[in-house]
């Protein structure tokens, strides 16, 4: 039985016969903090959207990659030719705006491919394996598993005569021999008009035996010339049905977020490109033909499958709450080499009267996200994708980390009153710019922004080495009379060693403390791929078979399932601390934290020790009702252990245990104990 069933069965034998739906009343001595402190951010960085948690396999299927996001790069990219039987022709890229009249937008992908094959009859036949075509392997590969089924889509214009396709996935054996075939499917394809007369084809595949380097195989078996476009193979068993590769998204599941922030980070307002690569929301709803693709600000291609709609879908499937970040007519500071010009940095911005657009953008995601259908066409649009109930969208972010520059600060305002107006329901969350720390110029001028508009949230980010986060307590020294929140959106110490990820504890400890001016925070970034990140540390690193939880992934886990609604500093005391002293403090590394969440009827007692010796604690919880039975989880090993590809030393482990009032518990050197009790 592996770790994650253990501590979810530990915890079902702990809460078996408990109305844990019924709210209690808090004992008295503890603080109101916010419940949804810790969420996640996802933002497609090291190829966390396609080849990760977007459950597509086939790479550059519509034939969009371009020179223009890399080196090399065009529509033939991850893509060759095949022609088994030494039967003969070409593909040919097409340009060409194709219309499709069926569906509410005119734009389809730019870009199809053109088969043309000649001699496919048996001029030196392998067992029957022929034809002319095109292959793709995928993101390093395919993987594939025995019996599991496996939907291949693609839009095909035929020239003339009636035809038939072979799809197939193979796994290669080798110069000179044919290849394995795991699973095939013909597909007839009825006599066309040429290259604009567009129909859909599907078939499903169901390999014989697992692979780790399949590829998928298109031949076409005549003479002839086809087009096709927007080849798609998907598993069936994705996350909830929904399109999500299912491992990567049971593990966020897992961490038990409150919110996800998305679709950035830099690819919201374009990173180094300028604001004509800025995120537009509405290129990434409806079906994905229609998606309008783009480069992604990390240097390699986005196809937009894993959209806005998607990303509401999975926030709903996970009970989370959507944190869209929408840009502000102000693109990234890094723009034209601008980082190196610090801190005079450029941003390209939209000029004045064309900002009525991006006030627009933001009222239809509302609209979309909350609206009646049978009121709006935004909402006519998210139901007819699926989804005729509104998603309930609550929150929505405008900027990222933007230089609070006059200009920025010009924008913000005009679409910020904008939408206010309309909308005084939604929360808006506003920036603190890069590096949020007080006597930083944009933190002071970001700040300033956010009291003088009565900002209700403002997001901060900062990363730093690990020293930072185990000597600082920065919120300790923030006025509490402030109206604006604070949310942590981008933090990780600059490692990834369980030094790293206890430091991060600690801190988190500290936030909780100031859990009443603190309301969400997220590590970043969420995923990297192995062979394809683009920044370190990350949360989790995944490659074509599962992912790699690092410690700083279980000490967010922890911190996710232990989120409640009120504190207590007072029931923990480490020996030789004075009496009234509440961990943690500056320079001290070691601390503790007590949550108390009402509707669940759950106390967490969390520890962190971050020394190299042994810690004691006397722990204090008269006046609280506990039953039974209870649960420790503890995360420890030697300073600096690390997982990674090649061994996952840390992870938690789980006992089951008859809770005391009040007893002494001894702390392992660099380790964290969560112990979680039911009332």
């Amino acid at each position: 039985m592996n770790k994650r069933t253990t501590f979810a069965a530990l915890l079902a034998a702990a809460t078996l016969g408990v109305n844990a739906q019924k709210p209690m009343t808090a004992p008295q001595g503890g603080k109101a903090i916010s419940d949804e402190l810790i969420g996640i951010f996802f933002e497609d960085i090291s190829s966390s959207a396609d080849g990760g948690l977007f459950a597509e396999l086939l790479q550059n299927g519509s034939f969009e990659f371009s020179p223009a996001e890399k080196d090399g790069w065009g529509p033939g990219t991850a893509w060759k030719t095949v022609r088994p039987g030494h039967s003969l022709g070409y593909i040919q890229p097409v340009t060409a705006n194709k219309v499709d009249n069926s569906f509410t937008h005119s734009y389809i992908s730019n870009t199809c491919m053109r088969i043309h094959a000649e001699r496919t009859r048996e001029f030196y036949d392998f067992k029957g394996w022929r034809g002319f075509g095109i292959e793709n392997g995928g993101f390093e590969g395919i993987s594939v598993k025995n019996g599991a089924q496996y939907d291949f889509s693609m839009r095909l214009a035929n020239v003339g005569a009636a035809k038939q396709l072979r799809v197939v996935l193979v796994e290669s054996q080798g110069w000179g021999k044919d290849p394995k075939l795991l699973a095939e499917a013909t597909l007839d394809i009825p006599a066309g008009k040429g290259e604009n007369d567009w129909q859909t084809f599907k078939a499903t595949l169901k390999p014989n035996a697992d692979s780790q380097k399949a590829a998928l195989q298109v031949l076409l078996l005549n003479d002839g010339d086809v087009y096709v476009d927007d080849l798609s193979l998907m598993p069936q068993d994705t996350y909830k049905g929904h399109g999500l590769r299912k491992d990567l998204a049971q593990a966020l599941a897992d961490l038990q977020p409150k919110f996800m922030r998305f679709p950035g980070g830099c690819v919201v307002h374009g990173g180094g490109d300028g604001i004509w690569n800025t995120y537009r929301w509405k290129n990434t709803i409806g079906p994905r033909h229609q998606r309008i693709q783009q480069k992604n600000t990390w240097g390699y291609h986005q196809s937009m499958g894993l959209g806005y709609y998607e990303y509401f879908q999975f926030c709903e499937d996970l009970g989370m709450q959507p944190v869209p970040i929408l840009p502000c007519g102000v693109s990234c500071q890094g723009t034209n080499g601008g980082w190196n010009m610090w801190p005079k940095q450029a941003q390209d911005v939209a000029p004045m009267d064309q900002l009525d657009e991006w006030v627009q953008d933001a009222l239809d995601l509302i609209e979309w996200a909350n609206g009646d259908p049978a009121k709006s066409k935004w909402a006519k649009m998210r139901a007819d994708q699926g989804h005729p109930k509104p998603f309930g969208l609550k929150y929505l972010g405008l900027g990222n980390e933007e230089k609070i520059s006059p200009e920025f600060i010009e924008r913000f305002k005009y679409i910020y009153n904008k939408v206010t107006k309309a909308h005084p329901e939604i929360v808006i969350v506003g920036t603190a710019g890069p590096g949020s720390h007080p006597k930083n110029p944009d933190f002071e001028a970001g700040w300033k922004l956010a009291e003088e508009l009565g900002m209700p949230i403002i997001d901060e980010h900062y990363y730093e080495k690990n020293d930072y986060f185990l000597n600082s307590r920065q919120y300790d020294k923030y006025p509490r009379d402030r109206k604006t929140k604070i949310y942590l959106g981008e933090y990780a110490a600059k490692d990834k060693k369980l030094i790293d990820a206890l430091a991060e504890g600690l801190y988190l400890l500290h936030v909780e403390r100031n859990g009443d001016i603190v309301c969400m925070t997220s590590y970043a970034p969420l995923f990297a791929r192995k062979n394809a990140t683009n920044w370190n540390p990350d949360l989790i690193y995944f490659d074509n078979e599962r992912p790699y939880l690092t410690c700083s992934y279980y000490v967010q886990q922890m911190f996710g399932q232990s989120s409640g609604q009120y504190y207590y500093g007072d029931c923990v005391k480490f020996e030789g601390d004075d009496a009234g002293v509440q961990q943690p403090q500056e320079n001290v590394h070691y601390g503790q934290s007590v949550i108390l969440n009402v509707k669940k009827r759950k106390l967490y007692v969390k520890m962190v020790n971050a020394t190299d010796k042994a810690k004691k604690a006397d722990v204090n919880l008269k006046r609280f009702s506990l039953k039974k039975l209870a649960v420790k989880t503890t995360l420890a090993g030697a300073r600096d252990d690390e997982n990674n590809y090649e061994k996952q030393p840390i992870a938690p482990k789980t006992e089951t245990f008859k809770p005391k009032k009040q007893f002494a518990i001894d702390l392992q050197p660099y380790s964290m104990v969560m112990l979680e009790y039911q009332l």
